[in-house]
């Protein structure tokens, strides 16, 4: 073992006797997730769900969106209760950056089972062979100055490794007021102009991630400045999704 490896491991040693692993979900020591918590999961059934906004039971008739959402396609993982609310607040605002790549794998899940299913245009929700790039809705500066990090950069980096696609890291975010204590109205409003995308991504088909969808108003906001800089499709992938 190399001396930086033996290192890495006794720090990681001392800090799991001080700090031992918890479940997010059930707060039981152990495993990050532990297996009931894993088998409870409120995992969308992606046949039943809206193919624009990605809400569960939104195939025939969507009661969350109107049809006109500027992207080809949603595809949301879990519902956003219990465990997997508690999953991406953790690793957010509690810095639990191991949650990151667990995050990834059940996005990676519900777009295998989407490419089953299809989108309004008639194609497959997802395929890797349709998508040019992932990219991801990013946090403002104010919030990574606070954190240290980006979590759906990281979601993101995982998601695109497992996807066997490139990190295409193009869209930056002013400054916006925090959008949970705001409605579906206030939250477009709120967005409006926030975001750009500092590459050209003309012609491109990209997988837009994001870890809670509520309204729709960043997704929509991040797809609108990738289309204003020549994005040919924006498919999005979020880790939840509130309805």
């Amino acid at each position: 073992m190399r001396i930086g490896d033996f290192g890495r491991a006794m720090g990681e040693g001392l800090a799991e006797a001080l700090w031992p692993t918890r479940c997010v979900g059930c707060d039981q020591p152990g495993t990050l997730l532990c297996d009931r918590c894993r088998a409870e999961l409120p995992w969308i059934e992606q046949r039943l769900a809206c193919p624009v906004c990605g809400a569960p039971f939104g195939f025939l008739t969507c009661t969350e969106c109107d049809g006109d959402w500027p992207v080809r396609a949603t595809v949301a993982a879990l519902g956003f209760s219990g465990t997997p609310a508690r999953m991406a607040v953790g690793l957010k605002d509690a810095h639990e950056l191991r949650l990151a790549p667990v995050m990834a794998a059940a996005m990676l899940t519900a777009l295998e089972e989407s490419s089953a299913w299809s989108a309004q245009d008639g194609a497959p929700r997802f395929a890797p062979s349709a998508i040019d790039g992932v990219c991801f809705v990013p946090a403002t500066s104010r919030a990574y100055a606070r954190r240290g990090f980006d979590h759906m950069e990281l979601v993101a980096r995982e998601l695109a490794r497992g996807a066997g696609l490139p990190l295409a890291d193009v869209l930056v975010r002013s400054r916006a007021r925090d959008q949970r204590d705001l409605g579906r109205e206030a939250r477009s409003r709120n967005l409006e102009g926030t975001m750009r995308s500092v590459a050209d991504v003309s012609g491109a088909r990209l997988l837009l991630v994001d870890d809670v969808v509520t309204t729709g108003a960043s997704v929509a906001e991040a797809a609108r400045a990738l289309a204003e800089r020549g994005a040919a499709s924006v498919t999005v992938c979020a880790f939840a999704r509130v309805w």
